[in-house]
């Protein structure tokens, strides 16, 4: 798995990431989402490596990046935070510019990283996901009915993290038949490490919180994402029955949006690895 690149731990200030890096060429940060780890890339991670320089952390929280403690407000697993993280990582592998891609929560890092930091990212691709602002805001009985982990990984009196620890295979049902099987345990790994499922949790506390506020207060002073911005999603999950056209709300958020649904399900780069692949070479480049 990621032959040829190069695993590390990186001291990022708040935190230190597990890190792969490998290939030659302009900078590819590629950022994964709950509960995966950075193995989540390792299909197609390689296949970009014959043009970029890829970036393949955990994210703060995930897999075997630090824990740093929380906070009432749950401002260490902002997205605020975690981009801080991603950025520094970047500057300390010698990449101040690069572009990013992020899917499912990554997404939301990855949208933050655009925002706070315009002079960094040169291009950007988002998976799966619209604002988490925009998310809550147009949120209706569909949407807690189908997205209702939301709200019951967003609660504290009863946390979620008690009930998922007590048999993270019945919770999290993932298989190796995509994901290949090393990368298949190292998920197992990171479900199975009570420490990593609640900063996982705080991550979704977050969402409901200070990362909404994030994103209102960019919205109320008319912040956009300045760089391109693709946008994929999964044909086979529930994205257009949740909002419609996203590229419609995208074209909100950014100046200049374009993108499209790949023939798979939710996670895109273990089940459709060659497309994706091509679709961000091509863009990236």
């Amino acid at each position: 798995m990621f032959e040829g690149f190069t695993l590390e731990r990186i001291d990022v200030g708040e935190a230190t990431l597990r890190v792969r890096y490998g290939g030659s060429g302009p900078a590819v940060l590629l950022l994964h989402g709950h509960p995966r780890t950075h193995a989540t890339w390792h299909k197609v991670a390689p296949l970009l490596a014959e043009r970029f320089t890829v970036v393949c952390p955990d994210l703060r929280g995930y897999g075997e990046s630090s824990k740093p403690p929380t906070t009432p407000d749950h401002r260490p697993y902002s997205k605020r935070a975690m981009a801080g993280d991603c950025l520094a990582l970047m500057r300390a592998l010698g990449h101040p510019r690069f572009c990013a891609a992020g899917h499912d929560r990554g997404t939301y890092v990855a949208q933050r990283l655009a925002m706070d930091h315009p002079g960094a990212v040169s291009r950007l691709c988002l998976m799966e996901g619209i604002p988490i602002g925009e998310a809550l805001a147009r949120c209706d009985a569909k949407f807690a009915a189908s997205w209702y982990h939301w709200f019951f990984f967003g609660q504290t009196e009863r946390p979620a993290e008690r009930l998922i620890s007590a048999d993270p295979d019945a919770w999290y049902t993932a298989t190796a038949e995509h994901m290949g099987q090393e990368a298949y345990e190292d998920y197992r790994r990171a479900i199975h490490d009570p420490a990593t499922v609640h900063a996982m949790i705080e991550d979704y506390r977050a969402g409901l919180g200070i990362d909404r506020e994030h994103d209102d207060a960019d919205r109320a002073a008319g912040r956009r994402i300045g760089c391109p911005l693709l946008f994929l999603w999964a044909a086979k999950d529930d994205l257009e029955d949740l909002y419609g056209d996203p590229l419609a709300i995208w074209r909100d958020w950014a100046d200049d949006v374009r993108g499209r649904s790949i023939d798979c399900g939710h996670h895109i780069a273990e089940e459709a690895p060659g497309e994706l692949a091509a679709h961000l070479s091509d863009f990236f480049a």
